[in-house]
């Protein structure tokens, strides 16, 4: 082809040139050339990208976009130069090597960002797609990337030095250890991320707990070195993913995906307030709703009944007739180890929703109600004492605040 070009090189500019004249024209043409052969490539790219957008299906457009076509068609004019250079300097062997050598390195850096483009392109397809957006896959590709850019410049070396690619592994073989050092994290990131997204123990979106790392929030990102974490107040907390692999976390999906949020709350029970109710505060108690049919089982032979018992079957039946709760799962209430503190009271029980705003109302109604109630059964809630207590003691005519 370069032996036709020059021969109607000749014909157009005729034989009284010097051989440097016609090398440099001959130059000029393949530039020329080179620049057409850009447009005509766009062109056909365009035409190709048309058809792409009128498919039915996403995944082509996702993949094949114009940034990437745009790449693509930036290559022809450097095919063109590479096929056509020989022709212009065959009496310059020294330019001619030159410019083989700088056409090749810009062949291989398009080479490879094209091959960026597209891995980034394929990462939005997958991130993009519900089935798959769970996963925490952009360290892969991001790895992949890497992977492809340490490929380019070992080849790209090699074409510097005029050695082999396997020359050039060999020597970095060498230093191996140190490359291992400056790659650690990335390394360490990369195996991590696979971890975490094979083991199903990490997912974009997800409500995890770090407290070492001071990590309370979602899930925003899972990358190659980072694990973007946005905390309930707003802000971000970024954590090594090889720390959540080999340290604890709490991820909170199952709860969310479970349809019940667990709520384990006490209530310190003052120790001197447990007592028998008598057979009158009973029959109050009974009037007013506080005390059923069944619980007149639980009572003393004499009639009388401890007022802590009643209290905790009374509070085991609201819980159970509370339509915002999950009933199939856990309902108790129980005592603990008695604490300095008082005797502590817990509620155990799960809400029949796990949204933030919704489960702390459900709760707070639920703990309000037993603060306006414990008194009905003549028991307090431990509270140390502040000073007014000191300036107002409780006694016969003084009750303390």
């Amino acid at each position: 082809m370069d032996a036709i070009l020059r021969h109607w090189l000749l014909l157009l500019v005729g034989e009284d040139h010097s051989s440097t004249s016609l090398n440099l024209m001959f130059l000029g043409l393949i530039v020329v050339l080179a620049v057409v052969g850009y447009f005509i490539a766009r062109g056909l790219l365009v035409i190709i990208e048309r058809i792409v957008r009128r498919t039915p299906t996403d995944w082509d457009d996702d993949l094949i976009t114009s940034r990437l076509l745009d790449s693509i068609s930036q290559l022809a004019p450097a095919l063109i130069v590479s096929w056509l250079l020989p022709g212009a300097f065959d009496n310059d062997a020294n330019l001619f090597r030159w410019l083989t050598l700088l056409t090749r390195l810009y062949v291989l850096v398009m080479t490879i960002r094209i091959f960026a483009i597209f891995v980034n392109n394929l990462y939005s397809a997958v991130a993009r797609r519900p089935s798959t957006t769970m996963f925490a896959v952009k360290g892969v590709f991001q790895m992949l990337k890497l992977l492809v850019i340490g490929i380019g410049i070992i080849i790209g070396i090699s074409l510097l030095v005029g050695k082999t690619p396997l020359t050039i592994l060999t020597a970095l073989g060498a230093s191996a250890a140190v490359i291992m050092l400056v790659f650690k994290d990335t390394i360490l990131g990369f195996v991590a991320s696979i971890q975490l997204s094979a083991n199903k123990m990490l997912e974009n979106g997800d409500w995890i707990i770090a407290d070492r790392h001071s990590a309370n929030g979602t899930v925003e990102e899972v990358s190659l070195t980072t694990v973007k974490v946005r905390n309930w107040d707003n802000t971000v907390t970024t954590v090594p993913p090889y720390s959540l692999v080999t340290e604890p976390f709490i991820n909170c999906r199952p709860m969310q995906l479970s349809g019940g949020r667990r709520v384990a709350r006490s209530i310190f029970i003052d120790v001197n307030t447990v007592r028998h109710l008598s057979t009158d505060e009973i029959a109050r108690l009974k009037s007013q709703g506080y005390i059923s049919s069944d619980d007149m089982d639980a009572l003393d032979p004499d009639g009388r009944g401890v007022n802590l018992k009643l209290l905790r079957r009374y509070l085991v039946r609201f819980l159970e007739n509370n339509q915002l709760l999950n009933h199939a799962m856990t309902t108790m209430v129980r005592q603990l180890e008695p604490t300095p503190s008082g005797l502590p009271l817990q509620l155990y029980f799960f809400t029949a929703t796990v949204e933030w705003v919704k489960y702390e109302t459900i709760q707070s109604d639920i703990f309000d109600h037993i603060y306006a109630v414990i008194n009905e059964f003549g028991l307090s809630i431990f509270q140390t004492p502040a000073g007014r207590d000191f300036c107002h003691p409780a006694g016969p005519d003084n009750t303390s605040a």
